[in-house]
Protein backbone atom coordinates (compact mmCIF):
# COMPACT_ATOMS: atom_id res chain seq x y z
CA UNK A 1 0.00 0.00 0.00
CA UNK A 2 1.78 3.27 -0.92
CA UNK A 3 2.72 5.52 2.04
CA UNK A 4 0.43 8.55 3.60
CA UNK A 5 1.63 11.88 4.93
CA UNK A 6 0.70 14.61 6.58
CA UNK A 7 1.24 18.22 6.67
CA UNK A 8 0.27 20.21 9.78
CA UNK A 9 -0.76 24.20 8.43
CA UNK A 10 1.73 26.42 10.52
CA UNK A 11 4.19 28.95 10.07
CA UNK A 12 6.98 26.57 8.62
CA UNK A 13 4.55 24.76 6.27
CA UNK A 14 2.38 27.70 4.68
CA UNK A 15 3.06 30.32 2.10
CA UNK A 16 0.33 33.55 1.96
CA UNK A 17 -0.73 34.63 -1.11
CA UNK A 18 1.64 33.68 -3.18
CA UNK A 19 3.63 30.59 -5.91
CA UNK A 20 6.93 30.77 -6.84
CA UNK A 21 8.83 28.12 -8.58
CA UNK A 22 11.94 28.73 -6.02
CA UNK A 23 10.00 27.93 -2.61
CA UNK A 24 11.74 25.06 -1.70
CA UNK A 25 9.02 21.83 -0.78
CA UNK A 26 8.24 21.55 2.47
CA UNK A 27 7.59 18.26 2.33
CA UNK A 28 8.62 15.40 -0.59
CA UNK A 29 6.76 12.05 -1.62
CA UNK A 30 6.84 8.90 -4.37
CA UNK A 31 4.36 8.87 -7.05
CA UNK A 32 1.16 7.42 -6.06
CA UNK A 33 1.39 8.40 -2.39
CA UNK A 34 -0.93 9.94 -0.41
CA UNK A 35 -0.70 13.27 1.75
CA UNK A 36 -3.23 14.89 4.08
CA UNK A 37 -2.80 19.01 3.87
CA UNK A 38 -3.86 20.86 6.88
CA UNK A 39 -5.67 24.11 5.44
CA UNK A 40 -7.14 27.12 6.65
CA UNK A 41 -8.39 30.42 5.52
CA UNK A 42 -8.71 33.97 6.26
CA UNK A 43 -6.79 36.84 7.62
CA UNK A 44 -6.80 38.32 10.43
CA UNK A 45 -9.28 40.50 9.27
CA UNK A 46 -11.51 37.99 8.57
CA UNK A 47 -11.77 36.16 11.56
CA UNK A 48 -14.97 36.40 13.20
CA UNK A 49 -15.62 38.99 16.68
CA UNK A 50 -14.99 37.45 20.25
CA UNK A 51 -18.31 37.85 21.18
CA UNK A 52 -20.05 36.05 18.40
CA UNK A 53 -17.80 32.70 20.50
CA UNK A 54 -16.57 31.23 17.10
CA UNK A 55 -13.36 29.64 17.74
CA UNK A 56 -10.39 30.91 15.55
CA UNK A 57 -8.19 27.05 14.79
CA UNK A 58 -5.35 27.24 16.70
CA UNK A 59 -2.82 26.76 13.73
CA UNK A 60 -4.82 29.64 11.93
CA UNK A 61 -4.14 31.47 14.96
CA UNK A 62 -0.11 30.59 15.29
CA UNK A 63 0.09 31.63 11.44
CA UNK A 64 -1.37 35.23 12.36
CA UNK A 65 0.84 35.60 15.43
CA UNK A 66 3.76 34.73 13.07
CA UNK A 67 2.83 37.70 10.17
CA UNK A 68 4.43 35.79 7.35
CA UNK A 69 5.26 37.33 4.18
CA UNK A 70 1.73 37.90 2.22
CA UNK A 71 0.91 38.83 -1.64
CA UNK A 72 -2.27 37.34 -2.48
CA UNK A 73 -5.84 36.75 -0.45
CA UNK A 74 -4.95 32.91 0.16
CA UNK A 75 -3.18 30.95 2.67
CA UNK A 76 -1.77 27.60 1.29
CA UNK A 77 0.09 24.59 2.55
CA UNK A 78 3.00 23.44 0.79
CA UNK A 79 4.54 23.21 -1.64
CA UNK A 80 4.74 19.00 -1.89
CA UNK A 81 7.19 17.77 -4.78
CA UNK A 82 6.96 14.15 -5.94
CA UNK A 83 10.03 12.49 -6.96
CA UNK A 84 10.86 12.74 -10.31
CA UNK A 85 8.49 15.22 -12.06
CA UNK A 86 9.64 17.29 -15.04
CA UNK A 87 8.20 19.99 -16.97
CA UNK A 88 6.29 18.37 -19.78
CA UNK A 89 4.85 15.83 -16.96
CA UNK A 90 1.26 15.59 -16.23
CA UNK A 91 0.27 15.60 -12.28
CA UNK A 92 -2.59 13.90 -11.37
CA UNK A 93 -4.26 15.04 -8.37
CA UNK A 94 -6.73 12.60 -6.96
CA UNK A 95 -9.16 14.52 -4.20
CA UNK A 96 -9.72 11.55 -1.95
CA UNK A 97 -11.25 13.10 1.01
CA UNK A 98 -12.36 16.96 2.52
CA UNK A 99 -13.00 17.19 6.34
CA UNK A 100 -14.11 20.27 7.93
CA UNK A 101 -11.58 21.92 10.17
CA UNK A 102 -13.87 24.42 11.75
CA UNK A 103 -17.39 25.34 12.85
CA UNK A 104 -17.85 28.19 11.36
CA UNK A 105 -17.21 30.00 7.79
CA UNK A 106 -16.96 33.85 6.18
CA UNK A 107 -17.95 35.54 3.12
CA UNK A 108 -17.93 39.17 2.41
CA UNK A 109 -17.10 41.65 -0.25
CA UNK A 110 -15.58 44.94 -0.45
CA UNK A 111 -15.36 48.24 -2.35
CA UNK A 112 -13.70 47.77 -5.68
CA UNK A 113 -13.97 44.38 -5.57
CA UNK A 114 -16.91 41.48 -6.90
CA UNK A 115 -18.83 41.52 -10.04
CA UNK A 116 -21.14 44.62 -9.05
CA UNK A 117 -18.67 46.81 -7.13
CA UNK A 118 -20.53 49.69 -8.90
CA UNK A 119 -23.84 48.49 -6.26
CA UNK A 120 -22.01 47.76 -3.45
CA UNK A 121 -19.24 50.25 -2.80
CA UNK A 122 -19.08 48.90 0.70
CA UNK A 123 -17.71 46.41 3.20
CA UNK A 124 -19.64 43.87 4.70
CA UNK A 125 -18.51 40.08 6.22
CA UNK A 126 -21.16 38.25 7.28
CA UNK A 127 -19.41 34.54 9.74
CA UNK A 128 -21.96 32.05 9.34
CA UNK A 129 -21.85 28.64 11.63
CA UNK A 130 -21.71 25.49 10.31
CA UNK A 131 -22.96 22.16 11.37
CA UNK A 132 -20.32 20.13 10.56
CA UNK A 133 -22.49 16.54 11.47
CA UNK A 134 -25.34 17.99 9.59
CA UNK A 135 -23.34 19.28 6.90
CA UNK A 136 -25.04 22.21 6.57
CA UNK A 137 -24.72 26.48 7.44
CA UNK A 138 -27.19 28.16 8.57
CA UNK A 139 -27.32 32.05 6.82
CA UNK A 140 -28.88 34.63 8.93
CA UNK A 141 -31.16 35.77 6.47
CA UNK A 142 -33.84 34.30 4.61
CA UNK A 143 -37.91 33.87 4.29
CA UNK A 144 -38.18 31.58 7.81
CA UNK A 145 -37.32 32.46 11.35
CA UNK A 146 -33.73 31.48 12.10
CA UNK A 147 -32.48 32.14 8.37
CA UNK A 148 -31.57 30.00 5.69
CA UNK A 149 -30.18 26.34 5.86
CA UNK A 150 -27.43 25.79 2.96
CA UNK A 151 -26.46 21.76 2.42
CA UNK A 152 -22.23 22.00 2.00
CA UNK A 153 -20.39 20.76 -0.98
CA UNK A 154 -16.83 21.34 0.05
CA UNK A 155 -14.01 21.99 -2.04
CA UNK A 156 -10.45 23.50 -2.29
CA UNK A 157 -10.70 27.02 -4.63
CA UNK A 158 -6.69 26.59 -5.02
CA UNK A 159 -5.12 23.97 -6.26
CA UNK A 160 -2.28 24.33 -8.01
CA UNK A 161 1.83 23.36 -9.13
CA UNK A 162 4.57 25.70 -9.14
CA UNK A 163 4.40 28.04 -12.04
CA UNK A 164 6.98 28.69 -14.18
CA UNK A 165 10.18 29.83 -13.15
CA UNK A 166 10.36 32.64 -15.58
CA UNK A 167 7.27 34.36 -13.69
CA UNK A 168 8.67 34.73 -10.67
CA UNK A 169 6.62 34.95 -7.25
CA UNK A 170 2.88 35.45 -8.48
CA UNK A 171 -0.21 36.14 -6.53
CA UNK A 172 -2.68 33.26 -5.94
CA UNK A 173 -5.75 35.45 -6.68
CA UNK A 174 -5.68 34.79 -10.72
CA UNK A 175 -6.23 31.40 -11.62
CA UNK A 176 -3.48 30.39 -14.46
CA UNK A 177 -2.09 27.26 -16.45
CA UNK A 178 0.09 26.11 -13.53
CA UNK A 179 -3.91 25.59 -11.14
CA UNK A 180 -4.48 28.07 -8.64
CA UNK A 181 -7.26 30.13 -7.96
CA UNK A 182 -9.87 28.04 -9.65
CA UNK A 183 -12.75 28.39 -7.65
CA UNK A 184 -14.18 25.16 -9.45
CA UNK A 185 -16.57 23.75 -7.05
CA UNK A 186 -16.86 20.69 -9.38
CA UNK A 187 -13.42 19.81 -8.26
CA UNK A 188 -14.76 18.62 -4.54
CA UNK A 189 -14.55 15.12 -2.95
CA UNK A 190 -14.05 12.14 -5.85
CA UNK A 191 -12.65 14.34 -8.41
CA UNK A 192 -9.40 14.35 -9.79
CA UNK A 193 -7.31 17.30 -11.46
CA UNK A 194 -4.54 17.50 -14.19
CA UNK A 195 -1.97 19.63 -14.03
CA UNK A 196 0.87 20.37 -16.72
CA UNK A 197 4.04 20.16 -14.18
CA UNK A 198 6.51 23.56 -15.21
CA UNK A 199 9.22 22.88 -12.73
CA UNK A 200 10.89 20.03 -11.13
CA UNK A 201 9.22 18.30 -8.30
CA UNK A 202 5.61 19.67 -9.27
CA UNK A 203 5.26 21.52 -6.11
CA UNK A 204 1.72 21.21 -5.18
CA UNK A 205 0.18 23.02 -2.90
CA UNK A 206 -3.48 23.56 -1.89
CA UNK A 207 -5.50 26.12 0.28
CA UNK A 208 -8.82 28.45 -0.22
CA UNK A 209 -11.23 25.95 1.43
CA UNK A 210 -14.79 26.37 0.45
CA UNK A 211 -17.84 25.04 2.32
CA UNK A 212 -20.22 25.84 -0.31
CA UNK A 213 -19.73 28.34 -4.06
CA UNK A 214 -22.41 28.90 -6.45
CA UNK A 215 -20.79 29.07 -9.67
CA UNK A 216 -19.84 32.73 -10.32
CA UNK A 217 -18.79 33.09 -6.94
CA UNK A 218 -19.96 36.48 -7.44
CA UNK A 219 -20.01 38.84 -4.40
CA UNK A 220 -15.83 37.50 -3.76
CA UNK A 221 -15.75 35.44 -1.88
CA UNK A 222 -17.67 31.56 -0.99
CA UNK A 223 -18.33 30.08 2.31
CA UNK A 224 -14.41 30.40 2.96
CA UNK A 225 -13.37 27.90 6.05
CA UNK A 226 -10.57 25.91 7.39
CA UNK A 227 -10.58 22.10 5.12
CA UNK A 228 -8.28 19.55 5.55
CA UNK A 229 -7.72 17.58 2.28
CA UNK A 230 -6.94 13.95 1.53
CA UNK A 231 -4.50 14.26 -1.65
CA UNK A 232 -3.18 11.33 -4.30
CA UNK A 233 -0.34 12.91 -6.43
CA UNK A 234 0.47 10.56 -9.39
CA UNK A 235 3.23 11.54 -11.65
CA UNK A 236 2.08 10.80 -15.69
CA UNK A 237 5.16 11.35 -18.11
CA UNK A 238 5.65 12.89 -20.73
CA UNK A 239 2.06 13.69 -19.89
CA UNK A 240 0.69 9.95 -20.29
CA UNK A 241 -0.78 8.07 -22.68
CA UNK A 242 -4.48 10.59 -22.47
CA UNK A 243 -2.56 14.06 -22.51
CA UNK A 244 0.54 14.20 -24.53
CA UNK A 245 0.62 18.00 -24.58
CA UNK A 246 -1.38 19.19 -21.52
CA UNK A 247 -0.86 22.94 -21.32
CA UNK A 248 -3.64 23.97 -19.24
CA UNK A 249 -5.54 22.10 -16.14
CA UNK A 250 -8.59 19.94 -16.98
CA UNK A 251 -10.67 18.21 -14.32
CA UNK A 252 -12.68 14.54 -13.87
CA UNK A 253 -15.39 13.73 -11.78
CA UNK A 254 -17.29 10.31 -11.58
CA UNK A 255 -19.69 11.90 -14.18
CA UNK A 256 -17.80 14.53 -16.13
CA UNK A 257 -14.89 15.62 -18.09
CA UNK A 258 -13.93 18.67 -17.31
CA UNK A 259 -11.90 21.49 -19.60
CA UNK A 260 -11.20 25.02 -18.33
CA UNK A 261 -10.39 28.18 -19.62
CA UNK A 262 -9.51 31.24 -18.04
CA UNK A 263 -9.37 35.34 -19.01
CA UNK A 264 -9.81 39.06 -18.72
CA UNK A 265 -12.28 38.91 -20.34
CA UNK A 266 -15.12 36.71 -19.97
CA UNK A 267 -15.58 35.58 -23.55
CA UNK A 268 -12.35 34.70 -24.40
CA UNK A 269 -12.45 32.22 -21.34
CA UNK A 270 -15.00 31.03 -22.66
CA UNK A 271 -13.38 29.99 -26.49
CA UNK A 272 -10.76 28.41 -24.26
CA UNK A 273 -12.67 26.70 -22.23
CA UNK A 274 -14.22 25.65 -25.60
CA UNK A 275 -10.73 25.11 -27.76
CA UNK A 276 -9.81 22.70 -24.98
CA UNK A 277 -13.27 20.90 -25.33
CA UNK A 278 -12.58 20.07 -28.52
CA UNK A 279 -8.88 19.34 -28.15
CA UNK A 280 -9.39 17.06 -25.52
CA UNK A 281 -12.25 14.76 -27.76
CA UNK A 282 -10.16 14.91 -30.32
CA UNK A 283 -7.59 13.42 -28.57
CA UNK A 284 -9.85 10.62 -27.31
CA UNK A 285 -11.70 9.76 -30.38
CA UNK A 286 -11.51 9.98 -34.47
CA UNK A 287 -13.75 12.41 -34.77
CA UNK A 288 -12.69 15.84 -36.79
CA UNK A 289 -11.91 18.93 -35.06
CA UNK A 290 -15.40 20.01 -36.89
CA UNK A 291 -17.20 17.51 -35.61
CA UNK A 292 -15.97 18.12 -32.40
CA UNK A 293 -17.12 21.52 -32.56
CA UNK A 294 -20.52 20.73 -33.33
CA UNK A 295 -20.90 17.96 -30.58
CA UNK A 296 -20.10 20.64 -28.14
CA UNK A 297 -22.58 22.58 -29.16
CA UNK A 298 -25.03 19.66 -29.02
CA UNK A 299 -23.98 17.84 -25.81
CA UNK A 300 -21.40 20.11 -23.39
CA UNK A 301 -22.43 22.55 -20.85
CA UNK A 302 -20.06 25.37 -20.54
CA UNK A 303 -20.81 27.47 -17.07
CA UNK A 304 -18.61 30.72 -15.81
CA UNK A 305 -16.72 29.24 -12.95
CA UNK A 306 -15.76 32.44 -11.15
CA UNK A 307 -16.01 36.54 -12.34
CA UNK A 308 -13.94 37.90 -9.37
CA UNK A 309 -10.29 36.89 -9.64
CA UNK A 310 -9.25 38.92 -12.52
CA UNK A 311 -8.99 36.15 -14.95
CA UNK A 312 -12.53 35.00 -15.66
CA UNK A 313 -13.34 31.50 -15.11
CA UNK A 314 -15.58 29.26 -17.98
CA UNK A 315 -15.27 25.63 -17.53
CA UNK A 316 -16.99 22.99 -19.81
CA UNK A 317 -18.24 19.90 -18.93
CA UNK A 318 -19.32 16.96 -20.49
CA UNK A 319 -21.00 14.00 -19.30
CA UNK A 320 -19.22 10.30 -19.77
CA UNK A 321 -20.05 8.14 -21.69
CA UNK A 322 -21.71 9.95 -24.86
CA UNK A 323 -18.88 9.60 -27.19
CA UNK A 324 -18.16 5.85 -26.04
Amino acid sequence: MPESHRVAASPETIRFGAFDASFPPVLTIRSGETVVLQCVSGGPESMPPAAMGMAVPPALAAIHAAMPPRLGPHILTGPVAVEGAEPGDVLRVDVLKIDFGADWGFCGFRPLFGTLPEDFPYKRMLHIPVDREARTCRLPFGPKEGGTILPLRPFFGVMGVAPPADWGQISTKEPRAHGGNLDNKELGEGATLFLPVHTPGANFSAGDGHGVQGDGEVCINALEMCLTGTFRLTLEKGGGAKDPALKFPRGETPTHYITMGMNEDLDLAMKQALREMIAFIVERTNITPADAYQFCSLAVDFRVTQTVNGEKGVHGMLAKGLLV
